[in-house]
């Protein structure tokens, strides 16, 4: 047996588990969520501006709720649907 080509392998496959486990720290860290929430919350007033909507900073409050109330909400239906899929 080539025990290197075995032992390069499973490297490989500890880099590659090394990578998905910050991948998914990143999805869930709060730094995303706050970036995303932000850039929401800015891109909305700015559309809101240009269409000479009133209370724009209030009303951009509204789509970036959701995208928070989203966040906070997936994780409880996946625990759901996991229970009903099994």
């Amino acid at each position: 047996m080539d025990y290197t080509k075995i032992e390069k392998e499973i490297e490989a496959l500890k880099e590659r588990n090394r990578r998905v486990e910050i991948d998914k720290r990143w999805e869930k860290s709060l730094t995303r969520i706050l970036f995303i929430s932000i850039v929401t919350y800015l891109v909305a007033s700015l559309w809101l501006y240009f269409i000479k909507e009133n209370n724009i900073f209030l009303k951009a409050v509204i789509p970036t709720s959701g995208y928070i109330l989203s966040t906070l909400s997936i994780p409880i239906l996946k625990k759901i649907w996991l229970k009903l899929s099994n």
